[in-house]
């Protein structure tokens, strides 16, 4: 059980690990302009459009330089075998080093559930399941596409850039980067990145998987100034004495 919340938690990222399962959140974080979530964006035009590589180093840049990071997400995930489309909601905080937490909104209680890290440690919270599950991150299991947010990482190590220009995804004026990983994954084929000209943040990221699904998510309401605090990035399992806790010394096999 525990192996499979973990193999959802790389793929949420764009992870290369050896699963099917379905994923849970998408990978790299990065903000939409508060123009997006009122759904009518202005356009941008851009004089000089730049090269695959110039955008993705930017994009490295931007994040280098952001030390912490407030925004919400729409994760919308679409299953083409079975035309079914979900879509959900909630926050998501980043702060350097290493630390981030992920909310997800529910309909009977706030908060469904959270993937929490600071770290060094990793939480994964089903508060509708009344389950978390445990991992040290000592072998450090994320991958580039979640550690380039914190400064660390090489997107251009990882991924071959190029410009989509299809229209299928941003609008007029962003730059959309169809990233295709370098060392071939099992979970997915391409990564596309939609990003603001004006400062190369991405508004939104979208995973197409190796079955053809598509993990698309949009970040609403940016604020890289609003105070995070320290102790958003731990769960301290003490004070939730009726969840069930999972680490990989008891998780079944």
């Amino acid at each position: 059980m525990l192996k499979e919340a973990l193999l959802a938690l790389a793929m949420m990222f764009g992870g290369n690990a050896d699963s099917t399962s379905t994923p849970i959140v998408p990978a790299p974080l990065a903000p939409s302009s508060p123009s997006v979530q009122s759904g009518t964006p202005a356009p941008v035009r851009v004089a000089t459009r730049l090269s695959p590589q110039d955008v993705v180093t930017r994009v490295q840049d931007f994040y280098t330089g952001t030390r912490q990071l407030t925004a919400l997400f729409r994760q919308t995930y679409t299953n083409v075998t079975f035309g079914k489309e979900s879509v959900s909601d909630g926050k998501v905080w980043i702060k350097k080093p290493g630390k981030m937490r992920w909310d997800y909104k529910g309909k009977k209680i706030k908060v469904k559930k959270s993937f929490i890290s600071d770290g060094t440690t990793l939480w994964a919270v089903e508060h509708d399941n009344k389950q978390v599950f445990i991992q040290d991150l000592k072998d450090n299991m994320l991958p580039v596409a979640v550690t380039f947010l914190y400064g660390q990482g090489d997107l251009s190590r990882d991924f071959s850039p190029a410009l989509d220009a299809s229209g299928t995804y941003g609008t007029r004026g962003d730059y959309v980067l169809e990233l295709t990983p370098r060392t071939p994954s099992a979970q997915y084929k391409k990564l596309y990145l939609v990003v603001d000209p004006g400062n190369f943040r991405v508004k939104q990221s979208i995973v197409i998987e190796a079955s053809d699904n598509v993990n698309h998510f949009r970040f609403y309401s940016p604020n890289t100034r609003r105070q995070v605090q320290d102790t958003w990035f731990s769960f301290n399992v003490k004070k939730f004495t009726s969840y069930r806790v999972i680490t990989p010394e008891n998780a079944a096999p």
